[in-house]
């Protein structure tokens, strides 16, 4: 069905009032977009600092109401609940309904990562350079983070398909920590792992992975943290934040196996000093990989 939008710009010292005032009318979303989004100098904002949520500071603030509501008489509400705000450039249309969470599909295409990994959406066909050998994952993140087109979820398979050309992956056991979509568990199967666990903080990951895995045509036991039974892995990936990073090493090191190997992302450049010091303590080898602004640390678990 059509709803009708509003849309206005706002900063973001005044975002949490603009947000209260539409969230007390009845706006049945809010979303936030850069006012800025196509300048040259944008930055994006992909993954905050736990308990961050950072902002750009002018924005596109856009909700969404029923079609059956009166423009006229929604601004009059708004301004009677914060008439300090100014509501004079607030823009309304009718827009049609679709199927929001796969919108991204439209722009989603096959994406070769290493030799022979490639990530698919369902929506497509597999190319026909991927070859006979290529490890295909069919992909339909759903709600959780991971389709492989972040630089952190590239830098991991990458990774993991170097791992298996190297002859290390075939048969072992992966840990796919933070495991969001199941995207490198489900790599880390296709290129010949022997099983994959995952693990995430979110239970829409959890339900998200399983899906997944169920439609590429393996298993993945998948668990929230305090539920994990404790093990060692050969193989060990983390693509989470750098504070996890830090406050989780203990933990990530004693699932790395002796002789094991680690990789870990979700850092940007300029974090990885402090956890190649923190990580030193269990591994050697330890390595940086760079894509864009983000890294990737890797290293073999100290016998």
């Amino acid at each position: 069905m059509p709803y009708l939008q509003l849309a206005l710009p706002c900063t973001e010292r005044l975002q949490p009032r603009y947000e209260r005032a539409l969230e007390d009318v009845g706006a049945l979303a809010v979303t936030l977009q850069d006012a800025h989004l196509d300048a040259a100098d944008e930055q994006a904002i992909f993954e905050p600092g736990v308990g961050e949520i950072p902002l750009w500071d002018e924005m596109t603030l856009t909700a969404l109401f029923d079609a059956e509501a009166d423009g006229l008489a929604l601004l009059a509400a708004l301004d009677a609940f914060d008439p300090e705000l100014d509501w004079s450039r607030a823009r309304f249309e009718v827009v049609e309904d679709q199927d929001w969470e796969r919108a991204w599909l439209d722009q989603f295409r096959p994406m070769r990562f290493g030799a022979r990994t490639w990530i698919v959406p369902w929506n497509h066909e597999v190319p026909a350079e991927a070859g006979s050998d290529a490890a295909i994952v069919r992909l339909d993140p759903g709600l959780a983070f991971g389709s492989g087109t972040h630089p952190t979820t590239a830098l991991c398979l990458q990774w993991l398909d170097a791992l298996a050309s190297a002859g290390e992956l075939q048969g072992r056991a992966v840990l796919d920590f933070g495991c969001g979509s199941g995207i490198l568990a489900l790599a880390a199967l296709k290129l010949g792992a022997g099983t994959a666990t995952g693990v995430d903080n979110d239970p829409q990951a959890l339900l998200a992975t399983a899906d997944n895995a169920d439609r590429n045509g393996v298993a993945i036991a998948a668990w929230l943290p305090a539920d994990e039974p404790p093990a060692r892995y050969p193989v060990v990936v983390a693509n989470i934040l750098a504070s996890a990073l830090d406050a989780l090493a203990e933990t990530l090191a004693q699932r790395t196996a002796p002789g094991g190997r680690l990789a870990m992302s979700g850092i940007l450049a300029g974090q990885e000093d402090a956890l190649l010091a923190r990580y030193a303590a269990w591994f050697d080898e330890l390595r940086v990989a760079r894509e864009e602004d983000w890294v990737r640390i890797d290293g073999r678990r100290r016998a």
